[in-house]
C-alpha cells in the first residue's frame, strides 16, 4: 500500500479494462486520480474510487482531441497540485478485418486514437512534468506492435508506432527527471469486438496458456508509475515489459 502516496495520476481509457483497473489501483496505492474516457462509464470508475475513500475526478472527453487532453492535465494540476503519473492507455482494437477489406478511413480512426492520442497525452504530461523535474509516463503498446498475428493491420501498426514513440520520447526527455515506459500486453480480458471467446482462445497460445486479467497488468503499471521503477528510464529498455 501507499506506493503512490501523495501522487497525482492521469489515466486515459479509464472506463474499462486495463485503464479502469489501473485507476482503481493507483487510488488504492494513495494517488489522486484524473480519469478520462469518452465513454460515460468513466463516472463509475471514479465513483468506485470515492466509495473506497480515494480522491478522483471523471472527465467524459476524447483522448484523441488535443484540447481535451490539455484541459484534463490542467485540471489535474489545478485540483490536486501536481502531475506525477500519466498512463496513456486509451485505444481501440478495430476488430479483425481482412487485409483487402481495410480502408483508409479505418486506418485514420485507429491511428488517431491509439497513436496520436497517446502522443498527445505524453506531450502535455511532459510539458508539466519537465517543469517539476519528475514524473512517469507509461503508454500501452501491445505484442501486436512487435509480431504478426496478434491484431489487425492498422491496430498492429498503431502499437508499433507507440513503441517507437516511447523510445523516441525517452531519448528526448533524457536528463529531465521524466521517465517514459511502455507495456506490451498479450491477450487481456478487456472489452473488444472480437469477444471474450476469441481472447480466451488467443490466450491459450501463450506460454501462460491463458489471457491476463486487467488487474494483473495494472500491478506492473503501478510499479512503473512509482519511484521503485526509477531505473526504468532508458530508451533501450522502455519496451522490456512484455506480456506474452
Amino acid at each position: 500500500m501507499n506506493l503512490l502516496q501523495a501522487k497525482t495520476a492521469f489515466v486515459t481509457g479509464a472506463a474499462s479494462g486495463i485503464g479502469r483497473a489501473s485507476a482503481l489501483l493507483f487510488a488504492a496505492e494513495g494517488a489522486c486520480v484524473v480519469a478520462l474516457d469518452r465513454a460515460p462509464e468513466v463516472e463509475a470508475t471514479v465513483a468506485a474510487i470515492r466509495a473506497a475513500g480515494g480522491r478522483a475526478i471523471a472527465l467524459v472527453q476524447d483522448s484523441s482531441v488535443e484540447e481535451h487532453v490539455a484541459s484534463a492535465i490542467a485540471a489535474a494540476v489545478e485540483e490536486f497540485g501536481s502531475l506525477d503519473v500519466c498512463f496513456a492507455n486509451a485505444g481501440i482494437s478495430g476488430g479483425l478485418v481482412p487485409f483487402f477489406e481495410e480502408t483508409a478511413e479505418r486506418w485514420a480512426q485507429i491511428l488517431q486514437i491509439n497513436l496520436i492520442g497517446t502522443f498527445l497525452a505524453a506531450k502535455h504530461a511532459a510539458l508539466t512534468m519537465t517543469k517539476q523535474r519528475r514524473g512517469s509516463i507509461i503508454c500501452t503498446a501491445s505484442v501486436a506492435g512487435l509480431r504478426s498475428g496478434a491484431g489487425c493491420m492498422p491496430y498492429s501498426a498503431s502499437k508499433a508506432g507507440v513503441i517507437s514513440l516511447v523510445q523516441t520520447a525517452a531519448n528526448e526527455l533524457a536528463g529531465t527527471g521524466v521517465r517514459v515506459n511502455a507495456i506490451a500486453p498479450g491477450p487481456v480480458y478487456t472489452p473488444t469486438p472480437s469477444g471474450p471467446e476469441f481472447i480466451r482462445a488467443l490466450g491459450e497460445t501463450t506460454p501462460m496458456r491463458r489471457a491476463s486479467q486487467p488487474e494483473e497488468i495494472a500491478e506492473v503499471i503501478a510499479f512503473l508509475a512509482s519511484p521503485r521503477a526509477r531505473a526504468f528510464a532508458s530508451a533501450e529498455a522502455v519496451t522490456s515489459i512484455i506480456f506474452w
